[in-house]
């Protein structure tokens, strides 16, 4: 029995080495067994179940020494697995920055944020237990603030007492700043380190702030020795948000990442509908699908087009039709023009933040092969364009330049998340 330990210990030590997060969140969240010769991580839940195996994947695709031990691993869910501590009892009460708008009941669940939605509802549920932190990425407006507010919500409908404290990072940052002015820091730091939830909106803006790093720092370290729950926001991943601390970033994923990507129709319609609903405003079927149809950048920009046709048709006396809303948002909703290959060029260069120019220049450096690359893939995925337009848009490369640089790509998007997130991310640009 001892032998078999020592090597579920030596297995997380090595897993530790490559990857400590996913260390980390195996080690919090689920139990190792030895099965006939085989080591079997056993998680609480399908959602854990398929981090971990993502994270297995990963390094047996990029450390070649640790593949043939983790073949002799399986990942399994069993339900009565519960590795956490009971919650400790709750500080003084308080409730600061939420907005008493979003909550679960108000959120619109769909394919594109229902696995945030439940690491969201667990953690309500259960804060500072299995997911901490967790962590929530997308673009802008698509509903992470509104998922850390529920949650804050949540927690205090179940434990009234509970200390919830909501703030972006700016403003966290600023009121460092204040703090050391007035010679308050241990009033700055008693105020964010006793809490029993912490959400912390836009973690990205602490990028290059040294000092309101090293101040997240020791405050997030005091809340998660503490079993106390910290939620985080971002318009990216942990491993892509630059000049922030690398011993942070590794912090950010030792729980849950959960991504949120912009809704599809049918869950527009179904937000549109949530809406008009709370407002208590009837609004004809025919004018939902209009705008969900053609606002589909974010959330924010859908329920804003939303409002301000409800807020025309009541100050004009107009009933809500298709006539009104062409009329009211003539400047919002507009034609649409087809991508073509410059586009598609010029998008790629700024999401790796290089020039066009660049792109189509003779220069073989591996970002601006890379960015080539890519670009011909969407060119060719997107666009549908043929191979011989391809090759004349990127200075008359031949039909199996073309070729090569699509399968690169496509072999890719299976397993490099750098590739897979910037064609993402210019696909919904497109």
């Amino acid at each position: 029995m001892g032998e078999r330990y020592e090597a579920m210990s030596r297995l997380l030590s090595r897993i530790r080495d490559v990857d400590e997060a996913l260390a980390e969140r195996i080690r919090r969240m689920c139990e190792l067994k030895a099965v006939d010769g085989r080591t079997v991580i056993v998680c609480p839940n399908e959602f854990v179940r398929a981090e971990v195996k993502r994270g297995l994947d990963e390094i047996a695709l990029s450390h070649a020494q640790l593949r043939e031990e983790l073949e002799r691993v399986s990942v399994e869910v069993d339900g009565s697995v519960q590795p956490a501590e009971p919650p400790r009892p709750p500080i003084p009460s308080g409730l600061h920055g939420l907005n008493p708008d979003y909550t679960f009941e108000t959120f619109v669940v769909g394919p594109n944020n229902r696995m945030a939605h439940a690491a969201s509802l667990a953690v309500a549920e259960k804060p500072g237990q299995s997911y901490n932190p967790l962590f929530i990425w997308g673009g802008v407006g698509l509903g992470k603030t509104h998922l850390m507010h529920a949650i804050g919500h949540e927690v205090s409908r179940r434990t009234p007492g509970a200390r919830v404290v909501y703030v972006s990072s700016e403003k966290f940052t600023n009121e460092l700043i204040v703090s050391i002015q007035k010679n308050t820091t241990h009033e700055f730091k008693q105020r964010y380190r006793n809490v029993d939830v912490l959400l912390i909106d836009d973690i990205q803006f602490l990028a290059g702030k040294e000092s309101t790093q090293e101040e997240f720092f020791h405050t997030f370290n005091t809340l998660y020795d503490s079993k106390k729950q910290i939620v985080i926001s971002s318009d990216r991943p942990p491993k892509e948000i630059e000049q922030v601390e690398e011993r942070l970033v590794s912090r950010f994923a030792w729980g849950i990442v959960a991504d949120i990507k912009p809704p599809d129709l049918e869950t527009r319609i179904a937000i549109l509908r949530k809406k008009s609903e709370m407002k208590g405003v009837s609004v004809p079927e025919e004018v939902i699908f209009f705008l969900a149809q053609n606002i589909d950048s974010n959330i924010r920009e859908l329920e804003g087009a939303l409002n301000k046709v409800m807020m025309y048709s009541q100050l004009m006396g107009r009933p809500i039709s298709l006539e009104v809303v062409r009329e009211e948002l003539a400047g919002i909703v507009k034609p649409r023009s087809e991508p073509t290959i410059e586009l598609i060029q010029s998008l790629v260069a700024e999401e790796m933040g290089i020039k066009r120019e660049e792109m189509l220049s003779e220069r073989r450096n591996a970002p601006l092969a890379l960015a080539r690359q890519i670009a011909m893939y969407l060119s060719r995925t997107v666009l549908k364009a043929s191979l011989q337009e391809i090759g004349e848009a990127f200075g008359k490369k031949d039909h199996t330049t073309v070729i090569h640089a699509c399968r690169k790509i496509e072999e890719a998007l299976s397993s490099d998340h750098q590739v897979r997130s910037i064609v993402e991310r210019v696909r919904r640009r497109l």
